[in-house]
């Protein structure tokens, strides 16, 4: 096998290990809790305490009296699951069997169906109707991640972000051009100010830099 790649030297700042909600999945959204895979990982979810606000983020609620622990270990093994299925589909290796075996085992775990009720001002959902058991959360996100590889659509708009840091994996937008990066407010400045760095240093005789923090 051939030479790992390397991570470019970069500092890991609070903006690296900012939780990101805009990949445009629920779980591109999880996979999305590490940056810079594969060359440099940036945990983003390392504790309960991230694990609460990924959870109001990605707009799910987990029942009152859950195992936050135990949840945070199964979304990080989801995760890397998911990374290896939606990744596959980018550069064509075969996803090993444990990841296809895990992502078909938690979804096939019947989330809650949402319910009604009729009060005197008219419809609402019913209250508690969308407090997720831990196995209901997980189902959940597990069967985003087989609808996604199962859509032609948004199998074709699946990207990874050009940033030699980030490598973000996320989901082009239907209509309109696709994006070179994960975001244009983030990666794509730094590229830019980072081209203009090295047209700068070209002319002026100084070094050019590396890539920079996404």
């Amino acid at each position: 096998m051939g030479a790992s790649p390397q991570a470019p030297r970069t500092r890991v700042t609070a903006r690296a290990r900012d939780l990101r909600f805009d990949a445009g999945s629920l779980s591109l959204n999880l996979v999305a809790t590490v940056g810079r895979r594969p060359v440099g990982p940036v945990e983003r979810m390392g504790d309960t305490e991230r694990l609460v606000a990924w959870c109001r983020g990605v707009g799910l609620t987990p029942a009152p009296g859950y195992a936050a622990e135990a949840l945070l270990r199964s979304l990080h093994a989801l995760r890397d699951a998911a990374y290896d299925i939606a990744s596959s589909l980018l550069d064509g290796h075969r996803p090993h069997p444990a990841s296809v075996e895990l992502a078909n085992h938690l979804a096939a775990r019947e989330p809650p169906a949402p319910r009604l009720e009729l009060t005197r001002d008219g419809v609402r959902p019913a209250p508690g109707s969308d407090l997720l058991t831990e196995d209901a959360l997980l189902s959940v996100v597990a069967r985003d991640l087989i609808e996604l590889v199962s859509d032609a659509s948004r199998r074709e708009r699946l990207t990874r972000c050009t940033s030699e840091v980030c490598r973000m994996l996320y989901l082009n937008p239907d209509s309109g051009r696709p994006r070179q990066w994960c975001s244009m407010r983030r990666c794509g400045n730094n590229a830019k100010a980072a081209a203009h760095r090295r047209r700068r240093a070209a002319t002026t005789g100084g070094r050019p830099p590396g890539p920079d923090t996404p």
